[in-house]
């Protein structure tokens, strides 16, 4: 029996410091397995849709495909399901609502990262874009350090104040505070150089496809640049963008496992994830067992 997985069971049956020891043991073990692709292409229209694929963990038994459709302007922006198969067979094991888990994986990512680079002593944060990432990226990072106060700038004035201190421009969010948290749709710079300081830590969530673009070339080069995947970032994501050298970007991996310093200098940080596959198995694996268990959970026979 297949599982089907609504966003409320995702959201439900999530536990946060599991998902976030998960993703920490994956990005230290991940690079064993093989590479990580994703296929895009445009559709007619204002959508693109994308298939990340495959899902890989050491010692899980099964594999994700995730077939997504962004559309911008609809609410939520990103459509479609994460598809999880048993490695031995092909058993289709369940489906899961693709906005919620990549939103939840998205975020949690975000925030492992953030609190490995950023200063311990940086407890405010600047959030923009005030969609539902970067709400994930703030509750996930909340569990990690405490976060006295919050600064949000969003074209909707409205939304930016549902999250925080609401400011007029990105550039008020950013002198505002320690953190930086960005995740639009931008395909022009938000912020240049001019607003780098010793010690600010920057997350950019919109460097996830070709021409998505948040982050000045000139503030990536005066930064220290980390990335989730180098050879993915380089392809399709900041070093992409940016037409920057993949030998200035540090994986996130090496920070994680020790074998890279987390700040060797007080260099404004950056991390630039495009985001893998395996991170959707690190959230749908445990979520699938949760509920398998749950003799309420909807399931379909697949033929």
């Amino acid at each position: 029996m297949t599982l089907l997985l609504s966003r409320a069971d995702v959201e439900a049956a999530l536990d946060i410091p599991a998902a976030l020891a998960a993703l920490d043991a994956g990005f230290r073990t991940a690079d064993r397995l093989p590479a990580a692709q994703r296929v895009r292409a445009p559709l007619p229209g204002p959508g693109t849709a994308m298939c990340l694929v495959p899902g890989l963990l050491p010692d899980v038994p099964a594999y994700t495909v995730k077939v997504n459709a962004k559309f911008p302007a609809a609410t939520p922006a990103l459509r479609g399901i994460v598809c999880l198969h048993a490695l031995a067979d092909g058993e289709l094991l369940a489906l899961l609502d693709s906005a919620s888990v990549t939103a939840w994986r998205t975020g949690l990512a975000a925030a492992l990262a953030t609190h490995a680079l950023a200063p311990e002593h940086a407890t405010t944060v600047a959030v923009i874009g005030a969609g539902a990432q970067n709400r994930t990226a703030l509750r996930a990072l909340r569990t990690l350090r405490p976060i006295d106060e919050v600064y949000a700038y969003d074209l909707d004035p409205e939304r930016a104040a549902a999250v925080g201190t609401a400011v007029p421009t990105a550039r008020a969010a950013v002198e505002a505070a320690a953190i930086v948290l960005t995740a639009t749709w931008s395909r022009e710079p938000l912020l240049d150089a001019d607003v780098l300081r010793p010690g600010l830590h920057l997350t950019s969530l919109g460097f996830d496809e070709p021409g998505k673009t948040e982050l000045s070339p000139a503030l990536l080069r005066a930064s220290r640049l980390v990335v989730d995947d180098p050879a993915l970032a380089a392809a399709s994501g900041v070093l992409h963008s940016a037409a920057l050298d993949p030998a200035l970007a540090t994986p996130l991996a090496d920070i994680l496992r020790g074998t890279a310093p987390a700040r060797p200098d007080d260099r404004p940080t950056v991390f630039a994830p495009i985001g893998l596959p395996w991170q959707d198995l690190a959230l749908a694996w445990p979520l699938y067992l949760a509920a398998r268990s749950n003799a309420t959970t909807p399931s379909f026979t697949f033929h």
